[in-house]
């Protein structure tokens, strides 16, 4: 990534008051709070619909499991690229540049539906790639209902993220928080109606999981883009101005920017989805454990990944106005956040870690007990794992507000496959850990990952590095 030294010269450390650092974290909260929530939100989508789905039985759901593998990687592809709308959009509002954002916003509905064309083809013949894969064809053939119902879903939920985006970055996260909240009860009533046959419709079962879910986003965008072109202070910027003009050089800034997120999203998820897979030799407990454990981090993974969302924004405000001070304290103050919060969630879940498991599990069950315990196990191993995990999005976060992606990108390529892969095997079946040593792994590569990318920033605001100019001189 190139970059140009800040004409700012000196005062490289930011004011140090505590009236300053309550200001900084206020701040942060307020930006992060309605991020984090928005994002429990599409958690919450999520479960219903794996409940829903778990009524129609137990293939039924391996199946939607594959088609998950399949969207996902699809998915992330492009919630990495359209991602990078946050922080172009906010170093030209730091910088007020008001037509800049705009055309950060455009570029990224751009490169959407430029993507979603051909990825939307790929989900069409998902049954045909998890046949290849050697998944069983019963399940590939529900798998490919699933992921033809989801057909149509990548480029709205695409648009959420870029417009979700261009929100926090004039510093009004909360439209997309009540649009996802409405979302919430939206969707569970549709997947229930085309899933069973509710209500007057057929019934589709997976195929109207998938239906559901798209026409679920397909409402989220338009309503978002109503916001976006009708309500204030949004309307000013004038989103659906000149969208049909295509923008080449920032749309080629935003691939640069973004690709590499999308790059570190798959390094992560591949490490985890290939411990899903090596805990699964090992046992039927150990891997029903995993998961709950794994779940319950997912959930509380959603403040700092909020908080991380906010550093991007916060960082590319300070970025816009050339203010090198602001840089540094918005992301010591974010990681600081992320830091003293999954900390405190850490005491939350040992405290409770003999509760927990059974919010997942069937007391009827004759393995739910071993389950059980192995879960409250693994719940006090992962302290290091969660903290670490916190630590590290969050700084990801302040770094993407640098348009600072490459290097972390291979930062992710060693911590979680050369380090975290190797450690993760050879811990559970070379020194016999099992899944605790699994485990241990996870807490290994994330821990060097957070290292690497806090250290990363340090060394970025201290030299006083900021990236190129947000804006381009023709405007448009």
């Amino acid at each position: 990534m190139s970059h140009a030294e800040s004409p700012i010269a000196a005062g490289l450390s930011p004011p140090a008051g505590a009236a300053f650092w309550r200001r900084e974290a206020a701040e942060t909260i307020r930006l992060a709070l309605p991020i984090a929530l928005t994002q429990v939100g599409q958690i919450a989508m999520m479960t219903s619909d794996l409940v829903l789905v778990g009524r129609l039985g137990g293939q039924a759901v391996a199946a939607s499991a594959l088609a998950q593998i399949v969207l996902f990687a699809v998915f992330v592809l492009g919630m990495g690229l359209v991602s990078a709308v946050a922080p172009l959009a906010a170093q030209a509002f730091g910088a007020r540049e008001p037509r800049m954002v705009r055309r950060a916003l455009r570029v990224g509905l751009w490169i959407s539906v430029l993507l979603g064309v051909p990825m939307t083809a790929v989900q069409w013949h998902g049954e045909g790639l998890l046949l290849m894969l050697g998944q069983d064809s019963a399940t590939a053939h529900l798998a490919g209902q699933y992921l033809l119902g989801l057909g149509f879903s990548l480029i709205p939920g695409w648009w959420f993220i870029a417009m979700r985006g261009f929100m926090g970055a004039v510093n009004r996260p909360e439209p997309a928080l009540w649009i996802t909240l409405a979302a919430i009860p939206a969707n569970a009533l549709l997947a229930y109606a085309l899933i069973f046959g509710a209500f007057g419709l057929p019934q589709l079962e997976l195929l109207g999981a998938g239906i559901a879910t798209t026409l679920v986003n397909l409402g989220m965008c338009v309503a978002c883009v109503w916001v976006c072109y009708r309500q204030r202070p949004f309307r000013k910027y004038r989103v659906l101005g000149r969208l049909w003009r295509a923008d080449w050089p920032l749309m080629w800034k935003l691939i640069v920017v973004g690709l590499p997120i999308s790059g570190s999203f798959l390094l992560e998820y591949g490490l985890f989805a290939s411990a899903a897979i090596m805990v699964g030799w090992i046992g039927t407990v150990e891997l029903a454990a995993h998961q709950i454990a794994l779940q319950t981090a997912a959930i509380v993974f959603m403040v700092p990944f909020g908080i991380s969302m906010a550093a991007t924004v916060r960082v590319g405000h300070a970025v816009g106005r050339v203010d090198r001070d602001g840089v540094r304290s918005a992301g010591i103050a974010a990681i600081a956040l992320g830091t003293v919060f999954m900390a405190a969630m850490v005491v939350v879940i040992i405290a409770c870690r003999h509760a927990i498991p059974w919010a997942f599990l069937n007391a009827s069950d004759a393995a739910s007990e071993a389950t059980a315990a192995l879960v409250a196990t693994l719940l006090v191993f992962g302290a290091t794992f969660f903290i670490a995990d916190g630590i590290q999005t969050v700084a990801n976060g302040a770094l993407r507000g640098l348009n600072d992606t490459r290097l972390p990108m291979l930062f992710a390529a060693a911590s979680f496959w050369v380090v975290g892969f190797t450690c993760c095997y050879a811990l559970a079946f070379h020194a016999g850990y099992g899944v605790a040593g699994v485990w241990a792994g996870f807490t290994i590569g994330l821990l060097l990952y957070a290292v690497l990318l806090v250290w990363r920033f340090a060394v970025l605001t201290q030299r006083g590095v900021m990236p190129a100019a947000p804006h381009a001189p023709v405007p448009h």
